[in-house]
């Protein structure tokens, strides 16, 4: 999946959130409780792995159950991220993510996503 490379430079801290419902609209504030924040090494680790996810073939259920949400150092929102692992799809919005990387399918059995479904089952 591709994120904005200047915005992942730039993230500080990102929070794990366990959706309580996914957004009706794209660009509406992700919603659950926020069961984790990761910063420094742990931050930048698991933006390298969303970054590395190879691209799926789109499916229809879009039934997101994690979201992301990642801050710069002085606290700023730089973009919010919601996945469906089934249906492979993610949606990407904030102040620093351009118009050509709001949607993206990104491949929900692969490696690289299990060991991130795992680290988001950790941190909850």
């Amino acid at each position: 999946m591709q994120l904005p490379a200047e915005a992942v430079a730039a993230t500080a801290t990102v929070e794990v959130i366990r959706l309580s419902a996914r957004p009706a609209r794209y660009g509406e504030p992700v919603t659950g409780p926020v069961v984790s924040r990761w910063t420094g090494q742990e931050a930048a680790d698991s933006l390298r792995l969303i970054s590395s996810m190879p691209p799926g073939e789109a499916r229809l259920c879009f039934s997101p159950g994690w979201g992301l949400r990642a801050y710069g150092a002085t606290d700023e929102l730089l973009f919010e991220l919601i996945f469906c692992f089934s249906c492979h799809h993610g949606w990407l919005w904030g102040p620093a993510v351009p118009e050509e990387l709001a949607f993206d399918t990104l491949s929900g059995n692969t490696a690289e996503a299990e060991a991130l479904l795992a680290h988001f089952r950790d941190a909850a």
